[in-house]
């Protein structure tokens, strides 16, 4: 049986293949039956929603998962993983409305809750194909055939479990609070949702500094401002106009220091009095203002004489505690608070008013904000509330953020959207709500300053539109009364990356507020709480069986005429019994029940928010506790040991999952936690359709295939930074990586093949294997050792690029292509059988290591190796164990000489690479210098090889006393920085002032001490940076570690000759290759020139007749067209040269290409199609190649 050979790399072919292999052997299945009995590596999957196609981001996030899966497996691990949908809200429900052309105004009118429900079931799982199809075209192995779906009747009664508990822990309660709401959603949101990454966003809005007018002042602020006479204004500032007709008072600080200003109104020309922080003075009188006591000034401002600058003068001072109790008049006179509305209208204290911008002076509007709705409350104020046509108390701001219609509101106003935002497309009128009202207050002398300003606004997550500060009636989860335990728990987590989890996550914990549950929609999981009419009783239910018997109770009361759940039968757990139910809005909110006193009770109308789904998945995708009670009571399905999502999740689904298993359980939920960063464009941008920028998935698996996708976006940068993606680095993965790695392999096939070798010899014991064995051996085993670290540390990019270094530089670069030789040649005994057994050992190794990241690849490998040997009895590389680090094997000293040898000839190449010195060119010395005695043997070790691959006849070792080297030393301030701070730059000084003799000492024991203002501090290598400087007559190259190397680039007529041979050599190997001849056929070559029998004859005969015989040339027919006898000659010397080298090394040209006969001639006027061009020592030659009889 021979190993497969290979025409091409065809990842994509590949993946296909390897895919239906898997599907027909089940081999999914078999990695999880496997283990069974072993340890469970516990994963939660983190439900995508399947009502919007997936994009390359889910390529990254959803291929981290499967890494980690894969290798806690092949780690003996047993690891379940079960798929899930998250199937409510918003995107849902949106989409939906989009789709009918609805609002949610509409339903329940144009269209039933039952249909709307029923349209949002369907549209949900529209693209569940398109999403599985991506998750097996990536090689996610998750089970998708049993998903866990967040609308199905047993999730749901997880879920009212869960909410039954906290509200059995005292953690649930209604209350009527400022909430951020979304007018375009029709929904108010939690604060988790509003700190989702993007939500704040700088916008330019109007701001209006507004004008209050003083009714009477405090008897105190009197005394103090002097009792100003005339028209006294408040100066108040606001980002949010639109508030401003539900101002109910203006709180300034206690201490701060206010002033009383004398100027004119800038728009109405009016004069005016103005009361503001004394801070604040010079920022409010900007440009268009300046400061004067001259009267004159105020004459001439008031008669139009001089109005290019407003005059003001500062009048009189007084603290902000001095000012409470004033009262002024209303801003805006539209309404009247419903109640209370003689105590409106005062200047109260606020704690939280500042000088850092305004006027130190804040309007407040109570109905709107929080801190505004606490200090009203504080102090009396009523909120800006008037009454419907229902008696109810509503806001001068509707739930669809349009302002209220009176009698008293301009038609300009009434009924009319607050923000452009909330108009449909192209609907919205050219002034948007605000600038209109700054119109308004300008006519009517009650605004000091209108302008445009840039400030950070929160928008809805899921409609891109600015949310409100509204005033709800809502159910919170009580997350304040666990946030130490929240704190303390997180602590426990592993979060990669750990600033994620000790910083943005941890700061969110320690401020956190109450979880707004409710939502005011349709489409989720209803709030399973019912109460009666005046709210004295109510009932939370916790699992169907509950309802079934509250139900019951209420057709015994005659409360109800029948049980919808008749059918349902209590204890049974059947998938039939429980499709029979529905426990959405449409269904339960006809189920009245009957409260202990007899009263009726109806649900409390919301569902909760959909992010309580997600974190309720641990429990509610086993159906906990109604089943499966061991799985998260004896830690065999709980907490998770690993999950991984968007960094956007940390206000999501990583905070939700926290929270509830902190309120209900008091535990972590996961152990391990990897937030990954944006995948954006390769510019930087964010993706999207808009910017044509957003890269299909698919376009992209099918052109590259998934592991080189796969392999490219995890080594390229660490998940939890943002990754630029480029296509042109999945071709250079495929190229690099995956190229290398399969060129290796097909080397080893076609060797392997021809010498029979199927790894039927006893393993050649290690001491037995030459040294280049044993050194790829060691670090083969040092590589699986740091693979799992890296892997054990969730560090999948480290991981990556170990194994790639280790194939491209190690494998590739070094062993094979010095152990060419031992493939090609030789018989086969054990030298060449230990080449096979170590190369056979390291592919099979790396198609193990590599699995997690590339699974469709390296199970090709692993089963075109093992197909042949049987070594591994595992049918696919995703059912074999974690190779085993040997520590017999690792040879650290080995390591070090071979590094040592690696970095010399990278140097050495380099500097060929610099000065276009080809490594077929042999040149004569390196020159090394050396610290030690120890470093120097530790090269002589390794000299042989490095002459050999760097192509040097000799290397010649110098020490620092020599003096031939001269050392530059700086300091490294990258370093120095971090480490001394201020001291930085009088370290640099002394640093600078280092001699030869210092700088070698410093090299030599690695650290050097040094003494700034009597204080001894210790460098390291670190600290600086070391160079040399350019030896006389060398091409001189050094490495960061303090290696040097020097180059004589001399090319002597000797050394020259050797080129030749060996360029003609690589020559005729290639033709070989492209003629597709055996490796063992022998051949025979002709190399032609025109001019080859001038070369000849101009050597042989004499000096006198060479002139001659040019000259005759010259006018014939074979060189009409060189004018120049120099060229010529030069040509014929260049000729001459070449056929002397052949003729030298002819022996060595015949043992490496198999020939048996090498012809050098000038062919004349002979048909040329047999031969080839190739162009030697700028010399342009035809050549051909025919096989010995």
């Amino acid at each position: 049986m021979k190993f497969t050979e290979y025409k091409a790399l065809e990842l994509t072919r590949i993946a296909e293949e390897i895919l239906q292999f898997w599907k027909d052997n089940a081999i999914f299945q078999k990695s999880i039956d496997f283990r069974n009995g072993k340890e469970p590596f516990i994963f939660y999957e983190g439900p995508p929603s399947a009502n919007g196609l997936p994009g390359i981001h889910h390529v990254m996030a959803r291929s981290l998962k499967d890494i980690f899966c894969r290798f806690h497996t092949q780690l003996g691990e047993q690891v379940f993983r079960k798929a899930g949908w998250d199937t409510h809200g918003l995107p849902v429900e949106l989409g939906v409305e989009k789709e009918l052309g609805i609002t949610k105004d509409d339903i329940g009118k144009k269209i039933s809750v039952a249909d709307y429900n029923k349209a949002c079931k369907e549209a949900v799982m529209r693209y569940t194909n398109i999403w599985n199809d991506l998750t097996e075209k990536i090689g996610y192995w998750v089970d998708l055939d049993d998903p866990y779906i967040t609308y199905k009747p047993k999730y749901m009664e997880t879920v009212w479990w869960l909410l039954k508990q906290l509200y059995n822990k005292g953690l649930l309660y209604k209350g009527y609070t400022i909430q951020p709401y979304s007018p375009k959603a029709g929904t108010g949101l939690s604060s988790h949702e509003l700190n989702q990454p993007g939500c704040y966003r700088d916008v330019s809005d109007t701001t209006i500094t507004a004008q209050f007018k003083v009714k009477d002042f405090s008897p105190k602020a009197k005394e103090e401002l002097g009792s100003p006479e005339g028209v006294v204004y408040i100066l108040a500032w606001t980002t949010t106009p639109w508030t401003l007709p539900s101002n109910t008072a203006l709180a300034v600080g206690k201490n701060i220091d206010y002033v009383l200003v004398r100027t004119f109104n800038q728009y109405t020309f009016e004069p005016i009095q103005v009361i503001l922080a004394k801070e604040l003075v010079e920022k409010q009188f900007g440009a268009k203002f300046f400061k004067t006591s001259e009267e004159a000034d105020f004459t001439a401002y008031a008669n139009d004489e001089n109005r290019k600058k407003v005059p003001y003068e500062v009048l009189a001072e007084c603290k902000g505690a001095d000012l409470v109790g004033t009262t002024y008049e209303q801003l805006i006179p539209w309404f009247l608070p419903a109640e209370n509305a003689e105590k409106a209208f005062r200047v109260i204290p606020g704690d939280f008013v500042t000088t850092e911008d305004g006027t130190g002076i804040v309007h407040i509007a109570p109905t709107f904000g929080a801190d505004d709705a606490r200090v009203g409350k504080e102090n009396g104020i009523p909120p800006m509330l008037v009454k419907d046509e229902n008696d109810n108390l509503v806001p001068l701001v509707d739930l669809q953020g349009r302002f209220l219609k009176g009698d008293k509101v301009p038609a300009l106003f009434a009924g009319k959207y607050i923000k452009n935002e909330y108009y449909k497309s192209g609907e919205a009128p050219e002034k948007s709500w605000d600038v209109e009202l700054a119109i308004l207050l300008k006519t009517e002398n009650k605004a000091f300053k209108v302008e445009k300003y840039v400030h950070s606004y929160p928008h809805c997550w899921r409609t891109d539109t600015p949310v409100l500060y509204y005033p709800l009636d809502s159910w919170f989860v009580k997350m304040t009364a666990v946030r130490d335990r929240l704190v303390a728990l997180n602590q426990e987590i592993n979060w990669k990356p750990k600033a994620t989890g000790e910083g943005r996550f941890a700061n969110w914990l320690e401020n956190i507020n109450d979880w707004n549950l409710s939502r005011s929609r349709y489409w989720g999981i209803p709030l399973p709480i019912w109460r009666t009419e005046d709210a004295k009783e109510e009932k939370v239910i916790g699992s169907v069986e509950e309802l079934v018997a509250e139900i019951n109770k209420a057709v015994a009361a005659g409360v109800m005429k029948e049980n919808p759940f008749k059918d349902f039968k209590v204890g049974d757990m059947s998938e039939a019994n429980y499709d029979q139910i529905d426990l959405h809005k449409n269904i339960v909110d006809e189920s009245i029940l009957v409260s202990d006193s007899g009263k009726p009770m109806k649900r409390e109308s919301d569902l909760i928010d959909v992010w309580f789904d997600s974190g309720s998945m641990p429990y509610a995708q086993v159906h906990y506790p109604f089943e499966n009670k061991d799985l998260i009571d004896k830690g065999k399905a709980f907490p998770a040991d690993f999950i991984a999502e968007g960094v956007d999740q940390t206000r999501g689904w990583f905070y939700t999952l926290h929270a509830i298993a902190t309120a209900v359980f008091d535990t972590i939920s996961y152990k391990n936690v990897m937030s990954n960063g944006l995948v954006l464009d390769k510019n930087g941008q964010k993706m999207s359709k808009r910017l044509g920028n957003a890269v299909d998935p698919f376009e992209t698996l099918a052109k590259y295939g998934a592991d080189a996708t796969r392999w490219y976006m995890i080594s390229n940068a660490n998940p939890w930074d943002n990754l630029k993606f480029d296509v042109d680095g999945i071709e250079e993965v495929r190229r690099k990586f995956f190229g290398t790695l399969y060129n290796t392999y097909s080397f080893f096939a076609l060797y392997a093949n021809l010498d029979g070798f199927t790894y039927a010899e006893a393993e050649v014991p290690l001491e037995k294997r030459p040294e280049i064995d044993r050194w790829i051996l060691s670090e083969l085993n040092t590589l699986i050792a740091k693979v799992k670290e890296a892997f054990l540390d969730y560090e999948p990019t480290r991981a990556t690029r170990l194994i790639s270094d280790f194939v491209q530089e190690n494998l590739s670069n070094w062993y094979v292509r010095l152990c060419r030789r031992r493939f090609w040649k030789g018989e086969y005994e054990e030298d060449k059988i230990s080449a096979y057994q170590t190369l056979y050992t390291c592919l099979e190794v790396v198609a193990k290591l590599s699995a997690p990241v590339a699974p469709f690849f390296m199970d090709r490998l692993y089963r075109d190796l093992n197909g042949v040997t049987g070594k591994d009895k595992a049918e696919s590389v995703h059912l074999t164990d974690y190779p085993e680090s040997k520590t017999q094997y690792i040879d650290k000293a080995l390591e070090s000489k071979m590094e040592k040898a690696q970095n010399i000839s990278s140097l050495v190449l380099s500097l060929r690479k610099k000065e276009m010195i080809k490594v077929r060119q042999p040149l004569q010395k390196i020159l090394i210098p050396t610290l030690s005695e120890a470093e120097k043997a530790e090269i002589l070790a390794v000299a042989n090889l490095i002459k050999h691959e760097v192509n040097v006849k000799e290397i010649e070792f110098i020490d620092d006393a020599s003096g031939i080297l001269v050392k530059q030393i700086k300091p490294n301030f990258r370093t120095l920085g971090p480490k001394y701070g201020k001291q930085m730059k009088d370290i640099a000084a002394v640093i600078n002032d280092f001699t030869q003799q210092d700088i070698q000492a410093f090299e030599r024991q690695g650290t050097k001490e040094i003494t700034l203002d009597g204080e001894k501090l210790t460098l390291t290598l670190d600290d600086v940076e070391i160079t040399s400087q350019d030896i006389e007559g060398w091409l001189v190259a050094s490495s960061s570690t303090g290696l040097v190397v020097a180059l004589d680039a001399t090319i002597t007529d000797e050394l020259r000759a050797e080129g030749i041979a060996r360029e003609l050599v690589n020559r005729i190997q290639n033709i070989r290759k492209d003629n597709d001849y055996e490796i063992t056929d022998r051949i025979k070559i002709d190399i032609e020139h025109p001019n080859f029998d001038l070369a000849i004859y101009k050597e042989e005969i004499k000096d006198m007749y060479v002139k001659d015989y040019i000259d005759e040339l010259r006018s014939s027919e074979s060189i009409r067209n060189i004018r120049d006898f120099d060229a010529l000659d030069d040509e014929v010397n260049q000729l001459r040269f070449f056929k002397n080298a052949i003729d030298e090394q002819k022996e060595y040209i015949s043992r490496e290409v198999l020939s048996d006969e090498i012809s050098v001639f000038s062919l004349g006027n002979a048909p040329k199609e047999e031969y080839e061009d190739i162009e030697i020592d700028n010399l342009k030659l035809k050549i051909k190649l025919e096989k010995s009889n």
